[in-house]
């Protein structure tokens, strides 16, 4: 089931979202996060857009959310947006399911653009943007340095 975030979620999030941080670079985060730090970010997102979570048998198997993505008041109605998938539950279409309601809710924001902001390569990332209508619209060359290497960033757009 879909539902919006809980506080007590926090630690099957941090589980989830630590995973990418150590063994992956579709995070630019280089340590894992602390509890009181996820704790805060579920907290700062939850009050302004939506958060949500994927549960099945009362475990916590991806989440998704919208967020700010530049601080100047001409953005506000652009979001970005954020999704994790609990590690091994990739092609059930949780991620799918997930992303379909959190446009929806988007949606119901008055929300104009979504971005997506996926280190490439990410075949899974980009096909399920590409699924739910977003185009490319940027590349951006080596931007991110993670395990030592130069990571490239695109960015795909979905206009409401």
């Amino acid at each position: 089931m879909i539902r919006n975030v809980h506080i007590n979620d926090a630690q099957q999030l941090l589980d989830i979202y630590n995973y990418y941080v150590v063994n992956t670079v579709v995070t630019f985060d280089l340590e894992a996060l602390s509890l009181d730090v996820f704790k805060e970010k579920i907290t700062t997102i939850s009050a302004d857009y939506p958060f949500i979570v994927y549960e099945e048998n009362n475990e916590i198997l991806g989440y998704a959310y919208g967020s700010k993505f530049r601080p100047k008041p001409a953005y506000n109605d652009t979001v970005e947006s954020t999704i994790y998938l609990k590690h091994g539950e990739q092609g059930k279409q949780i991620g799918s399911k997930l992303y379909s309601e959190l446009l929806s809710l988007l949606k119901l924001k008055n929300v104009h653009v979504v971005l997506g902001v996926l280190t490439l390569p990410n075949d899974a990332s980009v096909k399920l943007h590409e699924k739910f209508g977003f185009k490319q619209v940027a590349h951006l060359k080596e931007v991110g340095l993670k395990f030592g290497n130069w990571q490239d960033v695109g960015f795909w757009q979905l206009t409401f």
